[in-house]
């Protein structure tokens, strides 16, 4: 997908404009692979030059600052940041609200001070900028719902940029009834994305893809590769995975302009 590691951009001498932070989910997960697909394959058609760590990025450490294990956390930390110092990083894009807080709020008491955005807000960048615009669409009209993730609405009190994207696809936007500062954890957060069940039904899901059922919407935003597999199982659990389809931001701009 013509994809440079920062390593081969030093190796030529030129610096990219943004690094691309992939994350766990972006790289493993089958799901969110589709997402870095689908943002990889936007920064390619405006010709933005990017790069991305590769084998030596690590997890940020988010999970095991918020599961407590402070050691581990630090460990990684301080890890990326010597790479990203290394390849002199100054702006830095993610497609997970989970990195972009670490990476943004946490790191520069260990000494990673970067310019970090998240992929909504740098996509609502490039239409603002008029490198990005769309006429129609595969989604103009059509009824969609919003899910704000904890991590970049509450937590980083980003609102707008993602609701601004999709007013520009030309969609029927649906608030949900808890959105915004009101809104509805999806499950995953705070760790829980990676422990095994407790006793008990796993509900906060269900309850969430609820609220999506009561809109009315066939189709739901996301910004949080964790948001997108809590409301998928969500709503497999009301037996409604074929009639409602989740997506990244980045999969609506690439499905709205057929790349």
């Amino acid at each position: 997908m013509q994809v440079k590691t920062m390593a081969e951009w030093q190796t030529e001498g030129k610096q990219p404009e943004v690094l691309f932070w992939v994350g766990c989910a972006g790289s493993f997960d089958a799901r969110a692979q589709k997402v870095t697909k689908a943002f990889v394959k936007i920064l390619n058609q405006l010709n933005i030059d990017f790069g991305i760590l590769g084998n030596e990025e690590s997890c940020t450490g988010d999970p095991a600052r918020r599961a407590g294990n402070e050691f581990v956390f630090q460990m990684l930390a301080i890890q990326n940041i010597e790479t990203l110092n290394m390849y002199g990083v100054e702006k830095i894009v993610t497609a997970c609200p989970h990195c972009f807080n670490t990476l943004k709020n946490e790191y520069p008491a260990l000494g990673g001070q970067y310019e970090v955005i998240h992929h909504s807000q740098f996509l609502q960048g490039l239409i603002d900028e008029g490198r990005l615009s769309f006429e129609g669409g595969a989604f103009k009209g059509k009824k969609l719902t919003y899910h704000d993730s904890c991590y970049l609405g509450r937590v980083n009190n980003e609102y707008q940029a993602p609701r601004s994207l999709l007013e520009s696809l030309d969609v029927d936007l649906v608030e949900l009834k808890r959105c915004k500062t009101n809104g509805l954890c999806c499950g995953a957060g705070g760790a829980q994305m990676f422990k095994e069940d407790e006793k008990g039904e796993r509900s906060i899901n269900i309850e969430r893809t609820a609220d999506v059922l009561e809109s009315g919407a066939k189709i739901v935003a996301a910004n949080c590769p964790f948001c997108i597999t809590m409301l998928s199982d969500g709503l497999k659990a009301h037996e409604k995975e074929e009639e409602i389809m989740v997506y990244d931001l980045s999969e609506l701009i690439v499905n709205a302009k057929q790349w």
